[in-house]
């Protein structure tokens, strides 16, 4: 397993879910984080965790030119997991540069939860969710609809729906030849969320967010697992115990 991070850059975010490169900003009060996706490149797949921002650079999608420097092509990517629907982790699947959009990544399998779409069709409005773009890619992609609670999709990929972040939020592992890849998503977004156990506020649901933190921690010591940091400015990839 090769675990190759897709980084669109480092933010600054206001409270209306404005995204501004930090290097484009002064100092403010703004939450500042990173905004990364996965590609993991296992025996029989190649997986896309999340989707960053849909930003362009040079006539071409941030992700696709990323992914080109990792030494792949988009239409190599036959997976793409979905821990939920904010904007910031959708938008990258689709190409909105002219008034034809098109998919980044025709030629995946997009693993979204039903539950979660339901959840994010009822925020209308909310600065969180790019309702037009979810659309789109519910209309045009090769949806796989999720509805249990936990599972395997391949030998290689578990998932859990946690909650906390969003309502029905979830968490992947990525597992071979005996060593295991954790991605948290917003349920643990940054290093720095595994040294404080917090609540945060901006969750839908802070303290499960938390206890779910706390189970993870543990095993990820236990179990040496490869953490997979989507927001961290810092860190991409962290591992506990030995």
């Amino acid at each position: 397993m090769k675990i190759y991070p897709l980084k669109d850059g480092d933010f600054s975010v206001d409270k209306n879910k404005n995204f501004t490169y930090l290097e484009d900003t002064e100092n403010d009060k703004n939450l500042k984080m990173a905004v990364q996706p996965f590609l993991i490149e296992t025996a029989g797949n190649l997986v896309l965790l999340d989707a960053e921002l849909g930003w362009m650079g040079n006539g071409i999608p941030k992700i696709h030119s990323n992914m080109i420097k990792a030494g792949f092509q988009p239409k190599d990517v036959k997976l793409v997991m979905l821990s939920h629907l904010h904007k910031d982790h959708i938008d990258g699947l689709v190409n909105r540069e002219k008034n034809d959009w098109t998919l980044n990544f025709p030629n995946a399998e997009v693993y979204l939860q039903k539950r979660e779409y339901d959840f994010a069709l009822s925020k209308e409005g909310s600065p969180s969710f790019d309702l037009d773009v979810l659309k789109f890619i519910v209309e045009n992609a090769n949806i796989v609809w999720m509805d249990s609670d936990k599972g395997s999709i391949t030998s290689e990929i578990d998932f859990e729906v946690t909650g906390g972040h969003t309502p029905y939020h979830q968490v992947f592992w990525i597992k071979e030849d005996g060593e295991t890849a954790f991605y948290g998503a917003d349920n643990l977004p940054q290093m720095g969320y595994l040294n404080y156990q917090i609540a945060f506020k901006t969750d839908y649901d802070g303290k499960k967010a938390m206890e779910k933190r706390i189970i993870w921690k543990q095993r990820a010591q236990e179990e040496q697992w490869k953490i997979l940091l989507y927001h961290d400015i810092e860190n991409e990839i962290i591992r506990l115990g030995k």
